[in-house]
């Protein structure tokens, strides 16, 4: 019940961040509304944590055992993200990608799958919290980086005033790449860790399971874009439209192959095996 009523209280401190972010985008001369869209994210942080804390001593294990926990933590991941930037343009362009991965969380999965529930074996070990952990917020800084790029390409293509359009585009292009540049070792360290406990639960390093594949694909995605940036020296459009085509892999590698409900990932997913 308490889990519920905090899961409910975030949805509307979401909503409410994303709207006053907004809102202070129209209303630029309004500064108390960044004061305000702050308090927020502040306060939404510090119950999603709470409610972390909670499921942890109600479950008896470290909650990122199924979809809806993973939502969650992917959530909470960007949110804290977004609370670290300077820069507010950063925070307009997370706010409403946190509240619709966290409403998908809350409101469109199965309320089954949104109950606690005992760890199946395969789960049961320390490389959970350290495999999932760190993919999450691998998938968490790849997604940042991505959306800058997104962003940038917007913005070039819309904005008529040159000067500014070059401005926000800089920014973007540096957040993007530093962020990316982040989340790809990230990426590897969850890669190489899932590669050690799959050894230990299955004995095999790797499968050529669906997740496992996606997962190989999107590395070598940001492998590319990292080599392209650093060695060829591309910037601005051509990069971005790597980072861009590795957002819609990440979420291949996160949600879609567990459409399939197949392979060795497929528990407490979108269906059992």
């Amino acid at each position: 019940m308490i889990e519920a009523n905090l899961a409910n209280f975030t949805f509307i401190g979401l909503l409410a961040n994303m709207f006053v972010s907004w809102a202070s985008v129209l209303f630029t001369r309004q500064t108390i509304l960044k004061s305000i869209h702050n308090i927020f994210t502040i306060i939404n942080v510090s119950v999603l944590i709470f409610w972390f804390i909670l499921r942890w001593k109600n479950s008896g294990h470290f909650p990122l055992s199924n979809l809806y926990e993973s939502l969650i933590f992917l959530s909470t991941t960007l949110l804290i993200f977004q609370s670290t930037q300077k820069i507010y343009w950063v925070k307009v362009i997370l706010a409403p990608v946190v509240t619709f991965i966290y409403s998908f969380a809350t409101l469109s999965l199965p309320k089954d799958m949104q109950v606690a529930s005992a760890l199946v074996p395969a789960l049961q070990s320390n490389w959970l919290v350290m495999h999932v952990t760190v993919m999450i917020i691998s998938y968490a800084t790849l997604l940042c980086g991505t959306l800058f790029a997104i962003a940038l390409l917007v913005i070039k293509f819309s904005m008529k005033e040159e000067l500014l359009s070059n401005q926000l585009t800089f920014q973007l292009d540096d957040l993007s790449y530093r962020t990316l540049s982040f989340g790809f070792p990230c990426l590897t360290i969850g890669i190489l860790s899932g590669a050690v406990w799959a050894n230990e639960s299955w004995g095999s390093y790797w499968s050529w399971d669906p997740k496992e594949t996606w997962a190989l694909i999107t590395w070598l995605v940001f492998a590319i874009y990292l080599h392209l940036r650093m060695n060829k020296g591309w910037k601005g459009q051509k990069s971005a439209w790597i980072a861009t085509f590795g957002f819609f892999t990440i979420w291949i590698c996160y949600l879609g192959v567990n459409l399939l409900g197949k392979g060795l990932h497929s528990y407490g997913w979108f269906s059992a095996t």
